[in-house]
């Protein structure tokens, strides 16, 4: 479970950028190199797996404690980042300040949050939580604008963030006091979103001009996770009796596609299409999780919940405009020592550095290096 996940394909306001140390975009693949399969497609199956990460939860936590199902989650996602590396000759990450924010960052954006959307999913619909992890770009803006002084607060997104949580109060049903609300499920939901939105200011803080590849980063982000979980979950959880197959596919589902899969799918969508289209997928998400928990698992749907989803994709997409910058018609800029194949490096203020983060929910969460055309946070990983 969201959003997000990191390198050129996490998101999810720019932090402190150094040009000479992301000099380079990777550029987009040329024609003849062009993946087979078109861009949509990629797409909108995205857009499912993240979607229905939030079912998969569900099952997954039928069968197995909620620690389980994170560490079978991370295990088997690090599993199929491990063969991409493995593939593409991709070394892990090196110098000990690296893995020293890896391992936050993996805390912030896997371990926590992964947690306690299984926690919350014990006692909440799928819908619900697929619906809490959409409000990450609202805690973002938010946090923003107290972490990172560059993301300077405009009327339109300070709106947004007015509507956005207007629109969490309607989900929850603030005029009918609540009730029949889980309050500690809901609550660790929101948490897990809030733990995202957290983690993506860390990652531009202290990862922003790191040199490795995004599949480097993602790949030791995750390993580290699956670490982590395999501390703790023997301490707080005992070895299941039987291993049903719903669930047991369900994790495995989750892992391999909903969070190892998914994020390469990302990342290349973003080298293709650019970030601002890509990061569209987290305004798919809570509809189709919301659709899949309808359907397959047969959850009950009020009016506010629907109506309220809308308003909170509303908020949140507000968040996220940016003014245009205006071109300078004097001066225009001149990309220096840029070869034919080569862009140049962004430079100054409007250069933005986000990392495009695999996080969320079901899934997006892991650091990566800054994409010079990220102008936007980075979708959140289910």
């Amino acid at each position: 479970m969201s959003k997000p996940s990191g390198p050129s394909g996490s998101s999810r306001s720019s932090g402190p950028f150094d040009p000479s140390a992301a000099s380079v975009s990777p550029a987009p693949p040329s024609p003849a190199g062009r993946p087979r399969l078109d861009w949509r497609i990629r797409f909108a199956v995205l857009s499912t797996v993240w979607g229905f990460s939030f079912l998969l939860i569900k099952v997954g936590t039928e069968g197995f404690a909620p620690f389980q199902v994170t560490f079978g989650r991370l295990f088997f996602g690090t599993a199929v980042l491990a063969v991409a590396m493995a593939v593409r000759r991709e070394r892990l990450p090196r110098g000990i300040r690296t893995w020293a924010h890896l391992s936050v960052a993996a805390l912030l954006l896997n371990a926590i949050p992964f947690s306690l959307f299984s926690y919350a999913e014990l006692t909440i619909p799928s819908t619900l939580a697929g619906i809490c992890n959409a409000t990450s770009p609202l805690w973002g803006m938010l946090l923003s604008l107290v972490a990172l002084s560059e993301d300077r607060p405009t009327r339109r997104r300070v709106a947004g963030l007015g509507l956005g949580f207007l629109g969490v109060l309607t989900v929850l049903g603030a005029w009918q006091g609540f009730s029949g609300l889980d309050f500690r499920g809901t609550a660790m939901a929101l948490l897990a979103s809030l733990f995202y939105a957290i983690g993506w200011i860390y990652v531009r803080r202290t990862l922003a001009g790191d040199r490795h590849s995004h599949l480097s980063l993602t790949g030791a982000q995750l390993g580290i996770a699956t670490a982590q979980l395999a501390v703790v979950t023997p301490v707080f959880t005992s070895m299941p009796e039987s291993f049903s197959p719903a669930p047991l596919l369900a994790v495995v589902a989750l892992g391999a596609l909903g969070t190892g899969l998914a994020l390469l799918i990302q990342y290349g969508l973003v080298a293709e299409i650019g970030p601002t289209t890509a990061q569209m997928v987290t305004y798919f998400i809570p509809v189709i999780a919301t659709a899949a928990g309808v359907t397959v698992l047969g959850e009950e749907l009020s009016w506010n919940t629907p109506v309220g989803a809308v308003i909170v994709l509303a908020g949140a997409a507000l968040t996220q405009s940016r003014r245009r910058p205006r071109a300078n018609r004097a001066e225009p800029s001149v990309p220096a020592a840029a070869g034919p194949s080569e862009p140049s490096a962004p430079s100054g203020p409007s250069a933005s550095s986000e990392p495009l983060t695999p996080c969320g929910p079901p899934g997006p969460s892991a650091p990566a290096s800054p994409d010079p055309r990220a102008g936007r946070a980075p979708a959140a990983q289910p």
